[in-house]
């Protein structure tokens, strides 16, 4: 939120702030001015409203409040009335939890005491250690009072029943004596009135029997009512010291101190006379998220964290930031008392992390004419014809493979999942997520030479890295992998593929993408949907995603399917929507997935399903009756300024950042990418096409050499005749349409986004090579996987061993 954060209130104030209230299923979550005061939580839409009109109104003394996750919470008095809250963090939500639990404290004992207002608090003071003080010695007094005169009704109604029992029996044995019948008529009279009598008292004892139930029962209340006060106010007072304590030390960390004073202690930890198992930094939640909310406040403060600093133990580090743009970051300073904790088996120590970058130059205007690109293609040997940075973004495509990894945080709750049917659905939501970058992204990426790597290190500060290889030229292939300390591991190799059609461009990436979670061993396997880049000749560039997608759990046999719906302007639904359903390996469904692929995605329990009516295309429908939706994925926003940034994220703008001890063929060291980064587009277009021609000769060599060695002599001289042909090609295979026509799935980028990658149109498919590059992946290995029956290339390590000893012989200079 763009309002600074009131500080935390004290019992008494007024608490006032924006908060996110839940309407219903069309509009979700809306933004509205809360106001706390005396015990009653109001609302409005903003507030200017405050002074005429309020939206409602909760009576906190006999509300329930419950933490949902990191941000949400739930406000309920009992059915009547139910507020699903969100905070814009976790520490504002700590906030707003504080305050409320305060103002329901004294709300109800401000309550309590109005129902016994006309009693006078007894004289004597209170002994010195109790919690209850006046109001407990009145509740004391009233409970002794009760006692004797509940006594009192116990003798009363032994003696009662003892004489109206010896009354009785003489009467009757009056009755039976035969006398006059004056006496007879008048014994009757007296008979019938000592009946009476007896009913009275029965009813008397009836009552007294009613008030010591009710005597009984209004004990036990007020005896949990003040315990409950009492505790609460012992928690209260250590939330407040422990809140002092860490505050000083705050102070002095953000004055310079790199590492924690050895006075600092955690109140909450001392009473535990040691450290659980949780303080460890490879079990804590992830550090760009907020923690889930504890039972018992004292044990869990978080509070803001310096960026400048993360803990650091042994081969296990985590720290405060991430490229995922979040202002308000929070830490667990149970687990971080370890570090001034002597009996903690691990120094952990502050040390500085990397600030990344937030902004790169801006993108030049310039004027591109396709006119003059087509013309210069006249008359010159298609593999000679080079495209332009113009249409480029200053990313290759492994850097925009590595952007998958954006919201790795969904993995790692996936991690944690129990159940495989709820992991199936965080795994979803990573699959839908990756896709939510490209809604502005216009721009190509270069087009990787062979051999070209990319790394993304981030396991000091996210608990993750990963690496990228161009390991194919003839198809086009890269391959993926990433390594997670929180125990999943993904692989994807991916191919593109392309159609131009005219008006739009269809990029199809082919090839699996494969998570793998070491706890549960679940395997799942998925690939990608068709990307569409529509307004190719005329009008504005805009990117839709369609297709399809199966999630497939190979351990399980889990399965989620997803639909991404195409644009259509005569549809009633949400662009961009994309729908899912989860189901076991009987095809029962679970779970219901729902959202957009460039803004959030939601999931629901199933709780029953039923036969619909006929579709639109004459199938029956399933009707899912579900619980309330919750959100799973959410894109984080655009940082200041992206316009003029390629639109890139936080991630992204971090990825082409020079960075010491990677390999020399990683992406960074691109030089005509690094000077389109820069502005020097004319420069950055003379050495791409340096670049292209050096990759061309290297491969033809490497294609002759195959020959040779494979092949007759009379068929060596066919393949070198081929490989000088003019109007040879390596980024078309026979029999498809595609848009890279020069050699540029070899050496240079082809044109996706423009019209005059073929000037033969898309019918004109130029001569194939009919031997493969021969070449050899440095860091990756071909592999079969049995589960997924599915070969792609895996990661035979030794790229980390090289990092580490500054050992880079092995790697080709493609620069």
């Amino acid at each position: 939120m763009s309002e600074p954060k009131p500080p935390t209130p004290t019992p008494g104030d007024t608490y006032k702030g924006w908060l996110f209230k839940w309407t219903n299923y069309i509009k979700g979550y809306q933004r509205r001015w809360f106001v706390l005061s005396n015990g009653l939580l109001s609302y409005y839409r903003s507030q200017a409203e405050m002074g005429h009109t309020c939206r409602g109104t909760i009576n906190l003394a006999t509300a329930n409040i419950a933490v949902e996750d990191s941000c949400n919470f739930v406000i309920s008095n009992g059915g009547a009335q139910t507020y699903h809250l969100k905070a814009s963090s976790e520490v504002e939500r700590q906030r707003w939890i504080t305050a409320l639990e305060l103002a329901k404290a004294k709300a109800v004992h401000m309550q309590a005491e109005s129902d016994d207002s006309g009693d006078e608090c007894p004289a004597a003071p209170p002994s010195s250690g109790q919690g209850g003080g006046c109001r407990n010695l009145e509740i004391q007094s009233t409970l002794r009072t009760l006692g004797s005169k509940v006594e009192d009704l116990n003798t009363c109604n032994d003696l009662i029943v003892k004489h109206g029992s010896a009354l009785q029996r003489s009467l009757s044995e009056l009755e039976v004596l035969r006398v006059s019948g004056d006496v007879g008529d008048k014994m009757k009279q007296v008979t019938e009135r000592a009946t009476l009598f007896r009913i009275t008292s029965n009813a008397m004892i009836n009552a007294c029997r009613d008030f010591l139930s009710l005597a009984q029962s209004h004990s036990k209340r007020w005896q949990k009512a003040l315990h409950s006060e009492r505790d609460q106010r012992i928690r209260l007072e250590e939330t407040l010291e422990q809140l002092a304590k860490q505050h000083n030390h705050l102070e002095r960390a953000f004055r310079g101190a790199t590492v924690l004073p050895s006075s600092f202690s955690n109140p909450a930890l001392g009473n535990k006379g040691g450290v659980s198992g949780k303080g460890d930094a490879s079990d804590e939640d992830d550090d760009n998220e907020f923690f889930d909310a504890m039972e018992d406040p004292a044990e869990f403060i978080t509070v803001p964290a310096d960026p400048k600093y993360h803990r650091r133990s042994g081969s296990n580090a985590s720290g405060f930031s991430c490229e995922t743009g979040m202002d308000d970051q929070s830490v667990n300073f149970d687990e971080l008392s370890l570090a001034s904790n002597p009996e903690s088996p691990q120094t952990l120590e502050l040390e500085p992390v990397r600030q990344r970058r937030t902004r790169i130059p801006d993108k030049p205007n310039y004027y591109l004419n396709l006119w003059s690109i087509m013309k210069n293609c006249i008359g010159k040997e298609l593999s000679k014809i080079p495209m332009p940075v113009n249409f480029n973004e200053p990313l290759s495509m492994l850097q925009r493979l590595s952007e998958d990894l954006e919201y790795y945080e969904l993995l790692d709750k996936a991690a944690k999942c129990q159940s495989s049917l709820e992991q199936m659905c965080y795994v979803a939501a990573f699959t839908v997520s990756s896709y939510s970058t490209t809604v502005h992204r216009t721009g190509k990426p270069f087009n990787p030479l062979l051999g070209e790597t990319f790394e993304l290190d981030r396991l000091k500060d996210c608990g993750y890295r990963s690496l990228c290889e161009q390991v194919s030229h003839h198809p086009p292939a890269a391959a993926h992998h990433a390594l997670s300390e929180k125990g999943w591991t993904l692989r994807q190799e991916i191919t593109l593929a392309s159609k131009f059609r005219g008006k739009y461009l269809s990029i199809m990436p082919l090839g699996s993408i494969q998570c793998l979670f070491d706890k549960s061993e679940n395997h799942y396997s998925w690939k990608k949907v068709t990307t569409t880049v529509h307004n190719i000749i005329v009008g504005k560039l805009w990117i839709d995603q369609s297709g399809e997608i199966d999630v497939v759990n190979h351990k399980t046999g889990d399965r989620c399917h997803l639909k991404f719906a195409p644009y259509s302007y005569f549809s009633r639904d949400v662009p961009r929507k994309v729908t899912g359903v989860v189901t076991d390996k009987d095809g029962k469904a679970h779970y219901v997935l729902s959202g957009t692929w460039d803004e959030k995605m939601e999931f629901s329990r199933i709780m029953q399903s039923s036969k619909g009516e006929n579709g639109t295309e004459g199938k029956q429908r399933t009707v899912y009756q579900t619980l309330k939706a919750k959100e799973i994925w959410k894109k984080n926003p655009l940082p200041e300024g992206a316009e003029n940034m390629y639109f890139f994220s936080s991630l992204a703008l971090t990825l082409n950042e020079s960075e010491e001890g990677v390999a020399p063929t990683d992406s960074r060291r691109r030089p005509d990418q690094r000077m389109m980064e820069d502005g020097r587009w004319d420069e950055a277009n003379a050495e791409k096409q340096k670049l292209e021609e050096k990759q061309r000769i290297v491969r033809r060599e490497r294609e002759r050499e195959a020959v040779k060695a494979a092949s007759t002599p009379e068929e060596a001289v066919t393949e070198d005749s081929i490989n000088d042909s003019p109007l040879k090609t390596d980024g078309v295979e026979t029999g498809t349409e595609a848009s890279e026509v020069s050699d540029e799935t070899d050496t240079e980028d082809s044109p996706p986004l423009t019209p005059v990658a073929s000037p033969y149109g898309p019918s004109h498919v130029p001569f194939q090579s009919a031997h493969p590059d021969n070449y050899q992946a440095m860091w990756f290995d071909k592999f079969d996987d049995p589960a997924s029956g599915e070969t792609l290339h895996v990661y035979k390590g030794g790229y980390w061993e090289a990092k580490e000893q500054g050992s880079w012989d092995m790697c080709p200079e493609i620069f």
